[in-house]
């Protein structure tokens, strides 16, 4: 990870009242069966699920960044970042895997992107938050941080 830059993720206030970290279910439902497997012998405790991070100052960058060289924008954020797969989750490499935008929260959503002729382009340029519909009354819903649905 490049340490001149600021990183392309942050880390979530897990101290703080109401965050939910959808604990369980990793070793707690196979420490008590009657055959011991090798991961309860020998395993650690630790589940296989990465909580805590948050990858919207990345999604940001990559907005800003529309129109200019793909293998520019994707060396950088590599280089920012603690694993490349985030940057999937919002840019299709194939043309059957464009989306207009992405949920990557419970009410967040980015607009989709894809590369064209090497360069990082919008699927869908013309779309804008009001455009949506939220799904639900409780929650505020955002996409590229602009809220929509509260009218």
């Amino acid at each position: 990870m490049n340490r001149d830059k600021t990183p392309l993720f942050r880390k979530i206030n897990t101290r703080a009242r109401g965050v939910r970290h959808n604990f369980g279910g990793d070793f707690k439902n196979s420490r008590n069966k009657k055959r011991e497997t090798l991961e309860q012998t020998k395993g650690s405790m630790h589940g296989k699920k990465e909580r805590g991070l948050d990858y919207t100052p990345l999604f940001r960058f990559l907005l800003s960044k529309v129109g200019n060289d793909w293998e520019d924008v994707l060396s950088e954020a590599k280089s920012r970042l603690d694993k490349p797969e985030p940057i999937y989750w919002v840019v299709a490499l194939n043309e059957e895997d464009r989306k207009d935008f992405v949920r990557v929260g419970e009410s967040t959503y980015v607009s989709g992107m894809f590369i064209d002729g090497g360069k990082l382009q919008l699927s869908n340029p013309e779309l804008k938050a009001k455009d949506l519909a939220p799904f639900c009354d409780c929650c505020t819903h955002t996409l590229n941080g602009k809220v929509f649905g509260t009218e």
